[in-house]
């Protein structure tokens, strides 16, 4: 799907839309978070959510993580050594219970964040499916196959091409986090990764188009068809942000930015690499 400059929202496969740019929200509480993933656990939670928030409904409810912790209302569960305490948990019943949700009318869309490939197929292939992910927190787009979201890393370090054909292919929506990088804090970011925005290639094509290498990475995966969501508290970098769709690159600056990528992630959450659904151990 070609997308102008003018463009700035995409169909789902059910129904809705979603805009091509949001705000980054992480730690604010608008997920089904890994302490939540039992089934009877699912509705209670996004209810306690929609009274926090005041609303009747959310847009987009998604799973965080494929990787479920021990249930409770500590969100990173250790024991007494320190160790991170894990839980078995179905994803199929996890999203059956989503389904509910959505057909009680508590919920508009449902997403996944962060499951590969394998972990995927898991809901698309289930048995009985109603809704499928309009989303992976991370997804690309296709003319001809309805959308559904999908969250992942996604940027021009990082550009994810066997998960993106994957989900042009199902015509799934990838919502890219961390589209500018992260910060660089050490405890959870990959410092092996360089700052990208200070990129010699991205800051020569800001200035060719007297814009910042900000708005460059923003452009590059809004035109590919990536949603993307930066995460900023300045609101005059807020408002620059969404200033990306009064200018188009060309197809070679495209390549260009394309050609930058490293295979690396910012975000590994290596400190959880050995629960059993870690999803970053598979190829894509």
């Amino acid at each position: 799907m070609e997308l102008t400059a003018e463009s700035h929202s995409i169909p789902l496969s059910d129904g809705n839309n979603i805009p091509l740019i949001g705000l980054g929200t992480y730690a604010n509480p608008r997920e089904l978070w890994n302490t939540f993933h039992p089934p009877e656990l699912v509705r209670p939670t996004l209810e306690k959510t929609l009274t926090t928030l005041q609303l009747d409904y959310v847009d987009l409810y998604i799973i965080e993580l494929p990787m479920a912790f021990k249930p409770g209302d500590v969100f990173h569960p250790k024991d007494e050594s320190g160790k991170w305490l894990y839980h078995e948990t179905d994803l199929c019943a996890t999203w059956e219970a989503l389904e509910a949700c959505k057909d009680a009318g508590l919920v508009k869309s449902l997403g996944v964040s962060n499951f590969n490939k394998r972990q995927l197929e898991l809901i698309l292939n289930k048995p009985g499916l109603k809704h499928k992910p309009v989303s992976n927190q991370n997804g690309f787009l296709t003319a001809t196959l309805p959308l559904r979201p999908f969250l992942v890393e996604c940027h021009p370090y990082f550009t994810q091409p066997k998960l993106l054909e994957y989900c042009r292919q199902n015509g799934i929506v990838i919502v890219g986090y961390s589209p500018l990088g992260t910060s660089r804090d050490p405890s959870w970011v990959n410092l092996k990764c360089p700052p990208m925005l200070e990129d010699e290639l991205l800051v020569s094509i800001a200035k060719k188009y007297n814009k910042t290498t900000a708005q460059v990475c923003l452009r590059f995966n809004v035109q590919r068809g990536v949603v993307v969501i930066p995460k900023s508290f300045s609101p005059a970098r807020i408002k620059e942000n969404f200033e990306i769709f009064d200018f188009s690159l060309s197809d070679a600056d495209m390549k260009a930015v394309e050609g930058l990528n490293k295979n690396i992630r910012f975000v590994e959450l290596l400190m959880w690499s050995d629960h059993p659904e870690y999803p970053f151990h598979d190829d894509f």
